[in-house]
């Protein structure tokens, strides 16, 4: 897994983890709530057929730096445009899963000039309705969260994994317990993941308005995909969203709960493929 570590302003001495397949036009992949840069080993190596693929540990998961403090939208924007600048890229190519939609969203509306098109899987997109499961209200109490965070263990992680599958895949789900459960109970990676889901959740409803308001001006085109059998995100969210986005394209999946990249792996990466070749392809060039 390449490393990059951050130099000057707010992010410096930072260290960014990435996975990295292909060459091209560079295709940024970004995970959700406690997840980490795996949960896209299936879409590498199709979208590395036509492009750059990177799939980012976002700062606070898998072996990025945990700093302590807020980790708000914004925070997470600035560190993907840090990236992008450490990286010399011109523009990127978004794809967000869950909470990693939102955070494409955040990144799109403050830096839009530098995103070539917007991919949302089974994404929780901000400044629409969408209600957090009470198990997340639980945790974002404080105090509480740190008390339930603290029972965590593998056995609960799998059960918790297992129902965002519309039929568990036993090999997958042991994959993101195996892989992702060390550094979810560490200090660092708990004390990340609640504040990542405290700030996240602040964004939702103090700037909810901002972000409707922009994301329905936004001129990008953007492709939804999700699963009608999805028990974390609602799929009456993504409905609404492609609703107010001037240039949506929403498509399903039965049969599929919240990791469409895993459990219909195929189609997923072959509508990737061909909305980010479309569009990048199709843009004029300076």
């Amino acid at each position: 897994m390449p490393e990059l570590r951050l130099r000057g302003g707010e992010f410096d001495g930072f260290t960014l983890h990435y996975l990295s397949e292909g060459s091209g036009v560079p295709v940024l992949l970004l995970h959700g709530l406690g997840g980490f840069a795996g949960v896209w080993r299936h879409t590498l190596p199709a979208l590395g057929r036509h492009a750059t693929a990177m799939a980012l540990d976002l700062p606070g998961f898998g072996l990025s730096s945990k700093p302590p403090g807020p980790y708000p939208l914004a925070f997470f924007a600035r560190a993907i445009e840090s990236f992008r600048r450490a990286l010399d890229l011109d523009r990127l190519a978004l794809v967000g899963h869950s909470m990693g939609g939102a955070v494409a969203a955040a990144y799109a509306l403050a830096y839009p000039s530098r995103v070539e098109c917007l991919a949302l899987v089974a994404a929780v997109v901000p400044g629409f309705d969408y209600r957090t499961s009470w198990i997340y209200r639980l945790l974002a109490a404080p105090g509480l969260g740190e008390l339930i965070g603290g029972l965590m263990w593998p056995g609960l992680l799998r059960a918790a994994l297992s129902r965002c599958f519309a039929q568990p895949l036993h090999e997958e789900v042991d994959f993101l317990v195996r892989t992702g459960y060390p550094i979810r109970v560490s200090p660092e990676g708990r004390a990340a993941f609640l504040s990542t889901l405290r700030s996240v959740r602040v964004d939702f409803i103090a700037e909810a308005e901002r972000y409707r308001r922009g994301l329905a001006a936004l001129r990008l085109p953007v492709l939804l995909i999700h699963g009608r059998q999805d028990r974390v995100v609602s799929p009456a969210h993504p409905e609404t969203v492609a609703a107010h986005l001037a240039r949506a394209e929403l498509r399903w999946l039965d049969g599929c709960g919240h990791f469409p990249q895993i459990e219909w792996r195929d189609a997923v990466n072959e509508w990737l493929a061909d909305f980010v070749v479309s569009w990048t392809r199709s843009r004029p060039r300076n």
